[in-house]
């Protein structure tokens, strides 16, 4: 599949444009939710491009949303229904036989075993529609709860959160308080590189309105950068620093008492604990590793600034107290009656892109559909709606218990859909080690190669982004349309078909029957609205009636939206696009939450939680003396499946690494390797010393795989402790320890197809033009890279040298197209790969002229890339200062350097005010 940018396309050549089409879509990444407008051809090329009109970015799209265009080839995808032999070997099978396979499977584990042996483990990638024919599946026709998801391990602190102070998972915010606050503070969340279209509303409110950014994280990020206060807080001391908020708030007279007395309760014990654990600025800032001054500063502003916005994300979600750090954040806006009003409230920035529509159809193993929970009430309800046969009456097991379960034999059968959970679950090799048990594992994937994928029974090929058409919905809870753009490749399908598929092979035809994911979405409004009345959250009646055409045009829309809510539907033409359907409001109808001050608890007030000593779970020790902090880079996502086939992306952030404190960081060498360890397991990464990454703590990057790194799943280095709420594991604070490695040899490959390479050496694979670089280090001797080049082209001609350690060698097809090349040199060396040496050798040994080397001329040492939407790197970005680029809006006319998603702006001013210190 070819792949271009036609962006750059006038309408009228467009229209030429044979096949031509325009889609508006949204971004498969995080929960921004961004729409976008892809330009596609018959031919495969495809442009992608920020949809002006939608209300989560008006056009703005983040780098990984730019370069989605270099990440739909076919390469690596799982096209063909497969099972696995006797023997071991997968092999093709067509569709009825594998859904045959999963059913009859199922149906004998779950008679003989019964529904608890039976688990599903979902994904925040899926669609809301296939989210929701799997929980309609297994929870109302097998009758087990163990449906979980990907999702537990970003965003259930906050699901419990809600739920604990709201009476349901209620976000209040939208996107416009970001715009019109005048404070903003930004908890555990790096959203300059997570959310970076977010962040620039955030960025542009500090320049055009004057608001103030505090910024709450360990780490001195590219989003603490732009602060007006940062505070370094000690990893988990997050509840303690609100604690301590909420008592400064009572002492200085800044209550909101009518508000409390009205719609709260449940505010004296939390007032009490909360003096307990910090009852002055001074115990707050012991409690939390933060400067008096610092702390003084933050609570004032609070204290001072009506208009303020809390956001916050992994950094609070992924820690054993999630759900209290939350609670302790929602009791300040409560107490304040900050919440529910324009400016105010606290705010989840949600990490995947349809994380909130699978809490809308229950997706996590303690909710049933439509938000309701597992009352006998809700539990009936569902029944008599599904009209199902054999409905789950408790709560199922969590994400991890759920692979703890696996382990100890009492689930048989599990489905995995868009996810790789021997990746991303803490304790990751004790993951994959379960999963070999299973009498039954099937896997919905789009990729072939996962480490989970190597232990399925079953593997059913899926669509992929830019093929399926459904709903997701985004952190302010903004239901927007998918929609395919692409031809479905070989043989796959939408995951709701083929749940659909197995359901009715298991005698449930008539609940499955849908024809169209507008099938589903109609069922899915239709419970929404079943029996609510107001008295549950979530509800979209008014979409339940939808015809097939107005769902395929439907425009973004904010939920609620019951009946009522709705004066009338429109058909309206927006840029040229025929009958988009748009969603009238009657007048003066309000999708802001908690507004009237009530909220869904029985007595309709919201509730006061009082924080349990904050305490991590596993203490440091002299074997582990530090604290392991994982977590996302800017331009990669997940295992990076999609990102890492982008060349842009890569070349960022190329290789796995790990931030080190100067104090940290003993005999480490910037830019060599360590291994870092935990008890259970290791990785071996690049040293990056840095002073923005907080004593006592290293920082490790989540992205790197078996497939694109010799040894860097960092999941299998943490541990499982989980918050006792919500389930959600702590990802932030594993004791660790780090060694320095030294290797005998650095290097790098390159070829069109990728490499089979040792575990025993370090490398990480990156995506270029034209094929795949191996960066490099190793202590086996050239020789041995000899054979191993001669083996991986075992029909190629060979130029090649060896001289004072340094090996170099080009493999050449009969016909003198270069295939790959290798490059190694003893450490702490520059890599002396030289063209004209290629040249010389190439016309010796194999009578070609001089090859074309794919970064040759760059002799191995690329330039950074800091802005990845236009490929801008260091030393062009240097110059342009060096020839009088005197801020970033000049970086931008002359590069076009931080226009776009504005993710790179921190770290071009860095750069400005080095250059700046070194000519002054």
């Amino acid at each position: 599949m070819s792949v271009s940018d036609i962006r750059g396309l006038d309408p009228a050549c467009r229209s030429a444009h044979a096949g031509y089409k325009e889609v508006r879509t949204t971004c498969p990444y995080c929960g921004v939710g961004s729409g976008l407008v892809v330009h596609a051809n018959a031919q495969g090329s495809i442009g992608v491009a920020g949809d002006g009109s939608h209300p989560a970015n008006f056009g703005k799209i983040c780098s990984k949303g730019t370069a989605l265009g270099e990440t739909i080839g076919l390469e690596g995808r799982l096209l063909y229904p497969m099972t696995r032999q006797s023997g071991g070997a997968l092999v093709r099978s067509g569709w009825p036989d594998a859904l045959d396979h999963v059913a009859s499977g199922f149906k004998q584990i779950l008679e003989r075993d019964g529904p608890d042996a039976i688990a599903f483990y979902l994904s925040g990638q899926l669609l809301t529609e296939d989210y929701y024919v799997a929980n309609k599946l297994l929870k109302g026709f097998a009758g087990s709860a163990n449906v979980d998801t990907n999702s537990r391990l970003c965003m259930a602190s906050s699901v419990a959160g809600h739920r604990r102070a709201f009476g349901s998972d209620t976000v209040p915010g939208t996107y416009t308080d970001l715009d019109q606050a005048d404070l903003l503070v930004l908890v555990g969340s790096h959203a300059a590189w997570c959310h970076p279209v977010l962040f620039q509303r955030i960025i542009d409110n500090k320049t055009k309105r004057g608001a103030r950014l505090v910024v709450v994280d360990p780490r001195r990020t590219a989003t603490a950068e732009e602060a007006d206060l940062f505070l370094p807080i000690e990893p988990g001391k997050d509840a303690a620093l609100f604690c301590g908020l909420l008592a400064h708030l009572a002492d200085t007279g800044a209550l909101d008492w009518a508000y409390i007395g009205a719609h709260t309760s449940g505010f004296a014990q939390t007032l009490a604990r909360a003096r307990a654990l910090a009852p002055h600025v001074a115990a707050t800032a012991r409690a939390t590793g933060l400067r008096e001054t610092d702390v003084a500063a933050f609570f004032d502003a609070f204290r001072t600034t009506a208009r303020t916005v809390t956001c916050y994300s992994q950094g609070v979600n992924q820690s054993a107290q999630g759900t209290e750090k939350v609670n302790a954040i929602i009791n300040c806006h409560l107490a304040t009656g900050r919440i529910g009003k324009i400016g105010m409230g606290p705010f989840s920035l949600t990490g995947q892109p349809n994380a909130m529509g699978g809490r809308e159809v229950g997706g996590l193993a303690n909710q049933l559909a439509a938000h309701m929970g597992f009352a006998p009430e809700d539990v009936d309800r569902v029944r008599r709606f599904w009209n199902a046969p054999r409905m789950a009456e408790r709560e199922g097991k969590k994400a991890v218990a759920m692979f703890e379960a696996i382990a100890r034999g009492e689930i048989r059968f599990l489905w995995v859909m868009a996810t790789n959970p021997a990746v991303s679950l803490p304790r990751a090799d004790a993951v994959r080690d379960a999963l070999k048990r299973l009498e039954l594992l099937v896997v919905s994937e789009n990729v072939l190669a996962t480490e989970t994928t190597e232990s399925a029974h079953v593997l059913l090929p899926a669509a992929a982004w830019g093929e399926k058409d459904g709903t997701l919905t985004n952190s302010e809870r903004r239901i927007s349309r998918q929609r395919a753009f692409l031809p479905v490749p070989g043989e796959a399908k939408p995951d709701w078909w083929i749940v659909s598929q197995v359901a009715q092979r298991l005698g449930f035809g008539e609940a499955f029957s849908y024809q169209s994911a507008a099938d589903v979405f109609r069922e899915h409004a239709a419970l929404s609205a079943f029996e609510n009345d107001g008295a549950r959250d979530f509800e979209i009646g008014a979409l339940a009636q939808i015809s097939d055409d107005e769902y395929a045009t439907l425009t973004p829309v904010q939920w609620p939206v019951p009946p009522a809510s709705v004066a009338r539907m429109e058909h309206s033409d927006i840029r040229e696009q025929s009958s988009r359907i748009s969603l009238s409001l009657n007048p003066g109808y309000e999708t802001r939450f908690f507004a009237d001050g009530n909220f869904f608890t029985p007595d309709r007030k919201a509730r006061f939680l009082p924080a349990e000593r904050p305490e991590l779970k596993e203490k440091t020790s002299r074997k582990y003396p530090l604290r392991l902090n994982t977590g996302r880079v800017r331009d990669h996502w997940h295992t990076m499946t999609r990102t890492g086939k982008s060349p842009r992306l890569a070349a960022h952030c190329p290789e796995p690494f790990v931030e080190v404190h100067p104090a940290d960081a003993k005999r480490l060498v910037d830019g060599g390797f360590a291994r870092v360890s935990t008890v259970h397991g290791s990785c071996i990464l690049k040293v990056v010393i840095t002073k923005t990454q907080r004593r006592g703590s290293i920082f490790v990057p989540i992205h790197w795989n078996d497939q694109t790194a010799s040894c860097a799943r960092i999941g299998g280095l943490v541990a499982a402790h989980v918050d006792p709420h919500s389930g959600q594991p702590e990802a932030k604070a594993t004791p660790c320890a780090i060694e320095p490695i030294e290797f005998a040899l650095h290097g790098c490959a390159h070829a069109r197809d990728t490499l089979a390479l040792s575990r025993e050496n370090f490398w990480a694979r990156v995506a270029v033009k034209e094929g795949w670089e191996y960066r490099l280090a190793t202590s086996q001797g050239p020789m041995i890279w000899h054979d191993f080049v001669h083996g991986a082209f075992a029909d190629a001609r060979f130029a090649e040298r060896l001289e004072r350690r340094v090996y170099q060698a080009a493999a050449f097809t009969p016909e003198g197209e270069l295939e790959g090349w290798l490059c190694l040199a003893p450490a702490g060396t520059a890599l002396p790969f030289d063209p004209d040496l290629v040249a010389h050798m190439s016309e010796a040994t194999c009578g070609v002229g001089t090859p074309d080397m794919p970064g040759a001329h760059r002799g191995y040492a690329p330039e950074a890339i800091v802005c990845a939407c236009f490929g801008t790197g260091e030393e062009s970005i240097r110059c342009a200062i060096g020839k009088g680029a005197h801020d970033t809006a000049d970086i931008g006319k002359l590069l076009g350097a931080g226009t776009n998603c504005g993710s790179c702006l921190p770290e071009l001013k860095r750069i400005i005010r080095h250059e700046r210190a070194l000519q002054s």
